[in-house]
């Protein structure tokens, strides 16, 4: 079942406001758990890390932002 426009930019909506600050905040509260226990990454390691989270929490979400800055399919021409 395809989600409708509206739907899609509400969801994107819903996963940019509350989504993503959690994932931030879950991402550096890996990273320093990690560095707690293992020893702190290299800088440059850790921004691969950073970059790399910042690319994955996206993919999943992809379908939903797709078309979203585009003007609505379903509105009547005028």
């Amino acid at each position: 079942m395809a989600l409708s426009y509206k739907a899609r930019r509400r969801l994107s909506l819903l996963a940019l406001v509350v989504g993503l600050p959690a994932y931030i905040v879950i991402a550096v509260t890996v990273v320093n758990w990690a560095g707690a226990r293992w020893g702190r990454l290299p800088i440059w390691a850790e921004f691969c890390v950073y970059v790399g989270l910042g690319i994955l929490w996206i993919l999943p979400l992809k379908p939903i932002f797709t078309g979203i800055g585009k003007d609505d399919p379903d509105a009547p021409k005028e």
